[in-house]
């Protein structure tokens, strides 16, 4: 990347370091109130290398990272940034030391530009401290040249889907111009084009001697970017390892302490089972245009496609999350007009939301609240008092069937891991006994481990009869979890495609890039539902 005109290095850290380590962290150990996040930690970061950090939700990657960004206090053992001492007490000490984060989940202020997030707190002004607004613009548009980031800087950005906050949000934190730079799940909204180019950037930056710790549960990419491999499991150093020497299922093994199922089991046939959900002609302007399917009880229909295909949109509005100009919606064979979530649920249909925790969760409430919130009226007496006792046993019962690892149900929500987190939000959903599920983008953000522990649940779901909708952005686990694949590509469904080993990722990129006027005439009629 060229050299930022408007931010200037700490002093000590210009050019490439040429001290062996940039960082280097001994015996790092952390508590939290019921939860020993760190035992003995070890890691260190090279100049110019990419170090990938890799564990299961709850490992203490983030914990980790924290402490050396000056989020976290750690409890015990030592620091060293260019071969010193330190401990930074606050992010903007960290940035002194040139050490940058960006965090899995984004800490942008979607009320205002682009610009303005990514020069909070360092915009120029003008005499008696006016905003130099055109000056503003013009150094943050010079730091998304850099990224090859076509986007106004005047931009709201709560108008931006999620793969361009996350790039906003990257390009905020090279604005710093950090020696160290940690990325937390980076890629996690990302499509392949914009992987691509982000590891364009990470490579440049790798040149310039920026040491990169990269945090990711894609596995892939580790292979295509990392110099090395850190292991954390349950809060400890597990190994350091060379990335191109060593294989995967061995990092997996290291990460999980078991050896994890990579293959999908046998898919049974639901050809004959009744149809659960009928989806016909449905559409809103030009963003959704004539899409038509069905789920049948016991069947997991996987969504593929690019980012803004229109997969999500067409989950809300079966959800009643957002309207449709057209299109009718049967449940069990029985039309039914849904206008609200309140009338999907009402039907029988439960949507996990690929935000979890925005719209599936409250943070801040215990596991026992958000299992039991889903359906609060089996809960509540006459008088209107809560039978405290029976949401105990209902969440207990949901903990002990899903897996759910807490300490109690009455921890908070936001100290469980991602993978944690999901169990809760399907807790919810059996809690209501919906007969027709929807998952966006279940296993966003969670570790291998508990990823394969998401995919037996679904499988579990479906075997009882359920029948789930599954959209997601990784084609291995649509083609592992999905017994029929529907594929969109700008609003409209190009085809459906057998799941398991029945089909090619090359085929579903066919149709997932298949835009309309493209190959005319070659694009699969859609077949009458069965």
């Amino acid at each position: 990347m060229s050299p930022r005109r408007d931010v200037r290095r700490p002093r000590g850290l210009g050019g490439p370091s040429r001290v062996e380590h940039l960082v280097e962290m001994r015996g790092i150990g952390k508590r939290f109130p019921g939860v020993h996040a760190l035992r003995d930690v070890r890691f260190d970061l090279r100049p110019g290398e990419v170090h990938a950090l890799m564990g299961e939700n709850g490992a203490g990657k983030s914990t980790l990272m924290k402490i050396m960004a000056g989020i976290y206090a750690r409890d015990g053992g030592e620091m060293f940034v260019n071969g010193r001492p330190a401990a930074p007490d606050s992010p903007r000490a960290a940035q002194a030391l040139g050490i940058g984060i960006i965090h899995q989940e984004l800490s942008l202020m979607n009320d205002l530009t682009a610009a303005q997030n990514v020069l909070i707190g360092r915009e120029p002004r003008r005499r008696f401290g006016r905003l130099d607004e055109a000056e503003l613009n013009r150094r943050t548009a010079a730091i998304f040249a850099d990224l090859h980031l076509d986007m106004d800087p005047r931009a709201r950005v709560g108008g931006q889907t999620i793969a361009r906050q996350q790039l906003i949000e990257i390009a905020k934190a090279l604005s710093y111009d950090p020696r160290v730079l940690v990325m937390d799940e980076p890629t996690a909204a990302l499509n392949d084009a914009e992987i691509a180019e982000l590891f364009r950037v990470i490579r440049k930056l790798r040149a310039d001697g920026v040491g990169i710790v990269y945090i990711s549960h894609r596995m892939d990419e580790i292979k295509r970017i990392a110099d090395r491999v850190t292991v954390l499991r349950d809060g400890a150093w597990i190994d350091t390892l060379d990335a191109a020497e060593t294989p995967l299922s061995r990092i997996i093994q290291l990460m999980v302490g078991r050896e994890v199922a990579q293959t999908a089991p046998d898919i049974p046939d639901v050809a004959g089972n009744p149809v659960a959900l009928e989806v016909r002609g449905l559409r809103r302007g030009t963003e959704i245009r004539d899409v038509s399917f069905s789920v049948r009880k016991g069947e997991i229909l996987g969504f593929a496609g690019l980012m803004g295909a229109g997969r999500t949109e067409v989950a809300r509005m079966i959800f009643g999350a957002d309207p449709r100009d057209a299109g009718e919606i049967a449940v069990a064979g029985r039309p039914v007009d849904i206008r609200s979530p309140h009338d999907a649920v009402r039907a029988g249909i439960g949507y996990l939301s690929e935000d979890r925790k925005h719209f599936g969760l409250a943070l801040d409430m215990s596991v026992r609240a958000n299992i039991a919130m889903a359906d609060m009226t089996r809960f509540t007496g006459p008088a209107g008092t809560l039978d405290e006792a029976g949401m105990k046993r209902t969440a207990e019962d949901y903990i002990a069937r899903l897996g759910i690892r807490t300490p109690s149900d009455m921890q908070d929500v936001r100290l469980l891991s991602g993978g944690n987190q999901q169990k809760v939000v399907i807790a919810k959903w059996l809690l209501r006994d919906c007969d027709v599920l929807i998952f966006d983008e279940p296993t966003r953000g969670i570790d291998i481990g508990a990823k394969s522990e998401i995919y037996t649940l679904l499988e579990e779901l479906a075997a009882q009869g359920r029948a789930i909708v599954v959209i997601s952005s990784e084609l291995p686990e649509v083609m592992r979890l999905s017994h029929r694949i529907a594929v969109m590509c700008e609003g409209r469904l190009t085809g459906i495609l057998p799941g398991g080993a029945g089909t090619t990722q090359e085929r579903i990129m066919e149709l997932a890039t298949r835009r309309e006027g493209a190959a005319a005439g070659t694009a699969p009629r859609m077949k009458e539902m069965a």
